[in-house]
C-alpha cells in the first residue's frame, strides 16, 4: 500500500478524496489590492539574491538560538514583486511588503499548515514570525556578498547574507515546469559513465485552476541534475522546478539547468 503526503496546502487547488486527483495550482499573482509601490532599485537588488540568516541577537546582544535549529539550512528570505517569503522553517511564510524610508513593513504574514516532527523546527515558524512583526528598520550593506540587516521594535537584530538566485546566475528568468519523479532510478546508457542510474521523469501540466491538464506520458531517462533535489529511493515526488538555458555550456553538458522551486507532492511507494 502506498502513502501520499501532499505538501504546502495553501497551494492545493482541490482534494476530491481520490489521491490521484490531488492537484497543486501554479503560482497565482497577488490580488491587486495587496500590490504596493516598492522603490524599483531596492526591489531589484533584493530580488537578485536569496537572503540567508547569518546572525540574530536580541536587545541584550545575546544570540537567538531558536532561529538556528535548522543546521542543514538557515532561515531564508526571498523578495519578489512586492512579496516577502520565508523558507527553511517548518512551513513557508509570506507577506506583501512595502517600504517607507528606512522601514520595511510587512502587511500580514500567512503560512502553510504542515506539521513537522521536530518540535524545534515546528517552533521556528513562530520564532521567525515574531521577529518580523511590526515595522522593521532595514539597511543594505554593499559588501561582497551584500548584507541585509533588519531590526524590529523589540531590539532584535537579524543579519542576512546574500546568495545569487538562479535567475541571477543564469542571466534571466527560468521556465516553470512540474516534473513527476518515479520512486526508483533505472540504468541508463552513457558514453562516459559506466553503470549510470537515471531518474525517471515525466512532465505534468496544470490548468489555471490547478487541475492536471495533461502530460502524463511515459517516464523517460533524465540525465540532468536538479539543483536542490536529493532523490530518496522508494519515494515518488512531484516537483516544481525552474528550467534555465545555460549560456555557452561545455560540449559534454546539457544546455539546460534545472533548479528545484518546491516539492509539491510526495508518495512512499511499495516495491
Amino acid at each position: 500500500m502506498s502513502r501520499r503526503l501532499l505538501l504546502l496546502p495553501l497551494l492545493v487547488a482541490a482534494l476530491t478524496g481520490c489521491p490521484e486527483r490531488a492537484s497543486v495550482a501554479p503560482e497565482a499573482p497577488a490580488p491587486a489590492a495587496t500590490r504596493v509601490p516598492i522603490p524599483s532599485g531596492f526591489d531589484a537588488q533584493l530580488a537578485r539574491y536569496h537572503w540567508r540568516l547569518q546572525s540574530a541577537t536580541d536587545a541584550k546582544g545575546e544570540r537567538i538560538d531558536a532561529l538556528f535549529v535548522r543546521t542543514d539550512a538557515p532561515v531564508q528570505l526571498d523578495f519578489r514583486e512586492g512579496w516577502l517569503s520565508v523558507s527553511n522553517a517548518c512551513n513557508r511564510i509570506s507577506s506583501p511588503y512595502s517600504v517607507s524610508g528606512d522601514r520595511l513593513i510587512l502587511q500580514g504574514l500567512i503560512s502553510t499548515l504542515a506539521a513537522c516532527a521536530d518540535e524545534r523546527v515546528m517552533a521556528l515558524d513562530r520564532e521567525i514570525s515574531k521577529r518580523l512583526e511590526g515595522p522593521l528598520t532595514y539597511s543594505l550593506a554593499e559588501s561582497e556578498p551584500p548584507q541585509l540587516r533588519l531590526r524590529n521594535r523589540g531590539g532584535d537584530a537579524l543579519s542576512f547574507a546574500a546568495e545569487p538566485t538562479a535567475a541571477t546566475r543564469y542571466g534571466g528568468a527560468g521556465e516553470r515546469q512540474f516534473l513527476e519523479v518515479a520512486a526508483q532510478t533505472r540504468p541508463c546508457p552513457h558514453p562516459l559513465i559506466a553503470d549510470m542510474q537515471c531518474l525517471q521523469v515525466r512532465e505534468l501540466r496544470y490548468d489555471a485552476q490547478g487541475h492536471k491538464s495533461g502530460g502524463t506520458g511515459e517516464f523517460e531517462h533524465f540525465y540532468d541534475a536538479i539543483e536542490g533535489y536529493t532523490h530518496e529511493p522508494g519515494i515518488r515526488h512531484v516537483l516544481r522546478v525552474d528550467r534555465y538555458t545555460r549560456q555557452n555550456p561545455p560540449a559534454d553538458a546539457s544546455r539546460y539547468a534545472y533548479v528545484l522551486d518546491m516539492v509539491v507532492e510526495s508518495e512512499q511507494v511499495a516495491r
